[in-house]
């Protein structure tokens, strides 16, 4: 061994280099040092201030002679020679007392100065604490709300950032639109987090409050009665009863009968039940549900979550609903016809919302037309076309529905909602093989799943790259489904492990060799500020959580008259949203009308409210969806373009 290997070997294999050797510290460093350590010692603040207005002293009068020997800066009388005196004078002026001849006034002037600055102090000091205790009092957030015509937000999770910006976008043409946060968290804490999660609300105003959502007593500080809605959230953690006692305390104190509460309800029982006995009061939101079936939606038909979006949000079309005396007399069949800028869905009669009612349903003068729109003043009527209304639909081809295999990755109390959700649609001899790693969820878990004739099988694996091949390389799947581990860790964790599968899955499609064939991908991100992260990791479509709980919380707290509407379309049972290939309705390589498209769709009892071209959808499936394009706009389909659809599954 070398003389000149200065590596320690007491620990480690590899062995260690050995510590620096301490350098001997400079004048200032004590200085620093011995100052910070005596700072905190009693009277010490006092004898540095003291220290520093004699060498301050000493510092004016030097500056003063310098200046005062300059010709041009002083013309007066030659300055005495310094003495102690003129120290004096100089000190005693920054004391504001003590300039005196003798020493006897000398000494009265700094007691003079002593008292003074004790009896301004302690009076400075009692304002100033009496300030700091009002704005900390008001920090608190316990003063009432006077605002009216607001949103009311009871509680906190998630989802209230992505409904905050909702109701910005929504209330953009509102003079001062106003939400009310009130929760059991401090103030300091919901201003930080709206601050650095929810910024640019624009003219929105948010207030918030700390109090209890469940106690009546703290309620009445938010003005209940005057709200123009009120969102009940779900906390994640506290379960529905914290939900449902929070609506027996808004009840308490609520005297407007008319005031619909939103609420997030987990149980179906339970939110059937608070429906019931608030007599629709209570407008329940099973977000688990929602998740769940967009999820499975998503999965089964390509650019379907682009339009759930679409729908969701209050950018580009959304719903309305609209009297029309123009079509007193005519059919629902006449009314897909009768708006060129708006797509019908349905019709409320007698107060029933009807999605996709049958084609003969006659309207009368009372009815309302449910439509998708720009805006309410594009549901224009502007007549029905005798040429589209003429136009005889050929006979559609068939559509023959295969047995189809998916592969699901990751796994929670989601995914049983998610295969519970797409078994309605699988067609018989479907499979769906599980893939859950053993650190988040046991074998147990997995172990006898039951989907109705879909045949579950699983593996439970330790996370190795080798058996995620395995897995993928099995047989050919027409899906893959990456679902969070939403039990098992953090929501943020969980969002990483969904990625860095995706970004393993695109690895695998690209690499030739190992059996495995690309698939198209389907992706569950909880959070949506991980959402771009996920768009860079690669998915064929992207169901984010916590947004899509939001966008329907916010659009019925604008729009209560929305819920059948949304129950009905996110519903296997009755009316459903989907896409099929365009080639089974039209010609490929011909233009056609999108109106065209509307007449043929209403021959085969459906509502055509959009199209999907597949070459723009190639990198990303949110684009490339023409959601309510004008009855006169036109195209020319191409293979793999789908038209989008709401009607009876088949």
């Amino acid at each position: 061994m070398s003389e000149n290997n200065n590596r320690s070997y007491g620990q480690g294999a590899q062995g260690e280099l050995e510590a620096p050797k301490a350098s001997r510290a400079g004048v200032l460093t004590r200085l620093r040092y011995n100052f910070d350590n005596s700072i905190a010692k009693p009277g010490a603040f006092v004898g540095y201030m003291f220290a520093a207005m004699v060498v301050l002293s000493i510092l004016v009068v030097l500056i003063k002679y310098a200046l005062y020997a300059i010709p041009f800066l002083y013309q007066g009388d030659p300055l005495p020679a310094a003495d102690f005196n003129v120290f004096w004078s100089s000190f005693a002026t920054l004391l504001g007392h003590g300039a005196e001849a003798t020493w006897a006034d000398r000494i009265v002037g700094v007691l003079y100065w002593a008292i003074t600055i004790t009896i301004t102090g302690s009076v400075t000091g009692f304002i100033v604490g009496a300030i700091t205790r009002a704005f900390a009092t008001l920090r608190k957030g316990k003063s009432p709300v006077i605002d009216d015509d607001h949103t009311l937000i009871l509680g906190w999770s998630n989802r209230v950032f992505p409904i905050l910006k909702e109701l910005a976008v929504a209330n953009q043409n509102v003079r001062r639109p106003v939400v009310v946060i009130f929760s059991d968290n401090s103030r300091d804490f919901m201003e930080d987090e709206i601050e650095s999660r929810a910024e640019g609300l624009g003219k929105l105003k948010v207030v918030t409050r700390t109090g209890d959502p469940t106690n009546p007593g703290d309620l009445k500080r938010v003005n209940v009665s005057t709200a123009k809605s009120v969102i009940i959230l779900d906390s994640d953690d506290a379960g529905d009863a914290t939900v449902v006692s929070t609506v027996l305390a808004v009840k308490a104190v609520n005297a407007n009968a008319d005031l619909k509460l939103i609420a997030e309800i987990d149980d179906e029982s339970t939110a059937e039940a608070l429906q019931t006995a608030t007599e629709g009061q209570v407008i329940s939101v099973r977000s688990h549900d929602i998740i769940a079936r967009v999820t499975a939606q998503a999965s089964r038909q390509p650019g379907l979550a682009a339009v759930v979006l679409d729908l969701l949000d209050f950018d580009g079309d959304e719903i309305y609903f609209q009297n029309v005396p123009a079509l007193a007399g005519k059919t629902y069949s006449d009314a897909l016809l009768a708006f060129n800028e708006a797509a019908v869905i349905g019709l409320v009669q007698n107060g029933v919302v009807r999605i996709n009612p049958p084609q003969g349903t006659k309207l009368t003068a009372s009815t309302q037309v449910i439509a998708i729109a720009e805006d309410d003043d594009k549901v224009v009527y502007t007549g029905v076309s005798d040429e589209l209304a003429k136009l005889k639909a050929k006979p559609r081809k068939e559509i023959t529905r295969k047995a189809e295999h998916l592969l699901v990755i990751g796994w929670s109390s989601m995914g049983r909602s998610v295969v519970s959700e797409l078994a309605q649609f699988l067609p018989k001899g479907s499979t769906v093989h599980i893939v859950a790693q053993n650190k988040y969820v046991a074998p147990a878990q997995l172990a006898d799943l039951k989907f109705g004739s879909v045949k579950t099988t699983f593996a439970s694996v330790s996370g190795d790259i080798d058996e995620l091949i395995a897995a993928a390389s099995a047989r050919k799947y027409n899906e893959i489904i990456i679902l969070g581990y939403r039990e098992a860790i953090s929501q943020s964790e969980a969002d990483a492990q969904t990625m860095l599968t995706m970004l393993q899955m695109n690895q695998l499609f690209a690499a030739e060799g190992n059996g495995v064939e690309p698939t198209r991908l389907v992706a569950e991100i909880l959070d949506s500020r991980k959402q771009e992260l996920a768009r860079v990791a690669v998915a064929d479509d992207l169901v984010v959580s916590d947004n899509l709980a939001a966008l329907l919380i916010a659009q019925l707290s604008e729009n209560p008259l929305l819920a059948p509407v949304f129950e009905d379309l996110f519903d296997a049972d009755g009316a459903t949203l989907g896409s099929k290939p365009i080639d089974h309705y039209v010609p490929l390589g011909k233009p056609v009308s999108f109106g065209e498209l509307v007449a043929i769709g209403r021959s085969h009892g459906e509502s055509v409210i959009g199209y999907r071209v597949a070459a723009e959808a190639a990198k990303d499936a949110a684009t490339g969806v023409e959601l309510n394009p004008a009855k006169t706009h036109s195209f020319t389909p191409a293979e793999g373009d789908s038209i989008i659809v709401i009607g009876d599954l088949e």
